[in-house]
Order: structure tokens, then C-alpha cells, then sequence
């Protein structure tokens, strides 16, 4: 099965992607995070206001099969959260990188996202 890891985006290791607004990180799971867990049935979303650091969680996934982390990989404030996430979960299945976004979050460093991995390393990282 191809993945859909699109160019642009900024990745991490346990398969959440950031896309770079100004100084916002627009965060959401990897077409590879969501085809592991499968069928998503209800997505836990972060409050408005919580200060979160890198690799610290954002909410949850439950699956069918599993329940799931999702770490941010950006440190910052979340500024907004998918509330239609909340009423169709299924949309991190169907358009991960798209309407099935989760969290908005203003970063407090500007360098955080050199931290993270392209998408060639992102390709080389779920090829293995």
C-alpha cells in the first residue's frame, strides 16, 4: 500500500505531521498513523488555552483495535481544536492531512519545526 505523506508538512517519529503557518502548527496524524489504527471511532481533543511542550499529548484516538497518543510536536499554546472531528472521527481516516486535522497550536519556538523530520526522512522511517 502507497502512503500519502505530502510534501511541505513537517513529521515526527510516532507519525503526527505539522503544517507551518506563520507561528501557528496546524497538527494532525499521519495517513500511516491512521492506517494502523484503523477504523477511528472517537478522537479526544485538547482544551483551548493548554500550554503544551514537544512530544507531550494533545488528546487521544480510540480505534476499533486501540487506543492512541496524539503528541504534539510543536511546543505552544493550542489556539483551536476540529470539533468536527469530534462528530465524525472517521474524517482522520478519510483526509488525515486535510479535514481531519486535530489541533491548532501557536508555537513558542520558531525552531521547533528544524527539529522535526522531512518527508523524505518520513518516507525512509515508514519504509523500513
Amino acid at each position: 500500500m502507497a502512503l500519502n505523506i505530502p510534501d511541505g508538512l513537517y513529521y515526527t517519529r510516532d507519525h503526527e505531521w505539522a503544517r507551518i503557518i506563520g507561528d501557528v502548527a496546524v497538527i494532525g496524524i499521519t495517513d500511516y498513523a491512521q492506517s494502523h489504527l484503523e477504523d477511528i471511532v472517537f478522537v479526544e481533543l485538547p482544551k483551548i488555552g493548554l500550554k503544551v511542550s514537544v512530544h507531550q499529548s494533545l488528546g487521544t484516538i480510540e480505534a476499533v483495535k486501540a487506543v492512541s497518543d496524539v503528541f504534539s510536536p510543536v511546543s505552544g499554546e493550542v489556539i483551536e481544536a476540529n470539533k468536527n472531528v469530534e462528530q465524525h472521527p472517521d474524517l482522520c481516516n478519510k483526509d488525515p492531512y486535510g479535514e481531519g486535522w486535530i489541533a491548532k497550536v501557536k508555537m513558542a519556538d520558531k525552531k521547533d519545526p528544524e527539529k522535526l523530520l522531512s518527508p523524505a526522512d518520513y518516507r525512509a522511517l515508514t519504509a523500513e
